[in-house]
């Protein structure tokens, strides 16, 4: 019997209202991702590509359409379940990192596992292990200021394994980055996949990325269009 997917849509679709002008941001969009995926999304600049990231973790609804985690349809799911889901299932990296400039690196790791409810024997022991992960060791007393901008993903990278969610959904985690630090974030993200089979899902404006990614999805004015680019 072949395992669920992590992440299922079925005919997805988010309209905006201004007044009476509507603006389609997704129009009938059908995914399945499975268990230790990578999945880069791309497109044009107002293509959706946010708007499904948002969709996906449960931090927006969908005007139609389904949207299952794991078999749970999470679609029209009440505020206080949704966000316990949110919490446990999915971590989110954001191309600022948005980090807590008053907290330290360690702090920053901890965060989301002290709104679970975690030890701080648990907290502690989690994030040195995520720190050794993202290579951060030695960095735990710093605040993020005090580190490059690469650091800093790395730290919200970290942050958003921090529950062991199935899934991860990166919002242009490189667009701050220049060329070697890119790479070097898709090196741990690839490193991350094959050692714990977290599923993750990017949005980016990087070709480079996109064409080093066997799974991708190129929208184009909400819709999934033809991907035009090949393997070479």
């Amino acid at each position: 019997m072949a395992e669920e997917p992590v992440l299922r849509t079925d005919e997805l679709n988010k309209t905006y209202w201004s007044g009476p002008e509507k603006t389609v941001a997704l129009d009938g969009i059908n995914l399945e991702i499975r268990k230790g995926e990578l999945l880069a999304v791309y497109g044009p600049s107002g293509s959706g590509k946010t708007t499904l990231l948002f969709l996906l973790g449960g931090f927006d609804k969908p005007t139609s359409g389904r949207i299952l985690l794991d078999g749970i349809e999470i679609s029209n799911m009440d505020e206080y379940r949704l966000s316990r889901i949110r919490r446990s299932n999915v971590g989110f990296v954001f191309q600022n990192y948005n980090l807590v400039e008053d907290l330290s690196v360690q702090e920053n790791v901890s965060l989301t596992m002290m709104f679970e409810g975690k030890t701080e024997k648990e907290m502690k022991e989690r994030t040195a292990e995520l720190l050794d992960k993202v290579g951060l060791v030695g960095k735990e007393r710093h605040r993020p200021s005090q580190l490059s901008a690469g650091e800093q993903q790395r730290v919200a990278i970290a942050r958003a394994l921090a529950n062991r969610p199935r899934l991860v959904l990166m919002d242009e985690p490189t667009g701050n980055l220049d060329q070697d630090n890119s790479r070097a974030i898709m090196q741990l993200v690839t490193n991350i996949i094959r050692a714990d089979g977290v599923t993750f899902i990017i949005a980016t404006h990087n070709l480079e990325i996109v064409q080093e990614t066997p799974s991708r999805l190129f929208l184009k004015a909400g819709q999934i269009a033809t991907d035009l680019i090949s393997h070479s």
